[in-house]
């Protein structure tokens, strides 16, 4: 799973930053990048433990 924060966190201050972008649309303030990275720090673990759940299934799998 430390292998896979790094680019779990990065995936999670994007779309956070995506999103903020595309809340402008409805009258939202954009969510600045250095907000989206402070906040994809916690936000990280869960999308790391989501990502690491995900390919031990297809390795699983893939043994089968």
């Amino acid at each position: 799973m430390l292998i896979l924060y790094p680019f779990a966190a990065g995936a999670v201050a994007i779309n956070l930053f995506m999103l903020g972008l595309m809340g402008q649309a409805i009258g939202l303030s954009a969510i600045p990048p250095v907000v989206a990275l402070a906040l994809a720090i916690p936000l990280g673990l869960p999308a790391t433990w989501a990502a690491a759940r995900w390919v031990r299934g297809l390795i699983a799998e893939a043994d089968r």
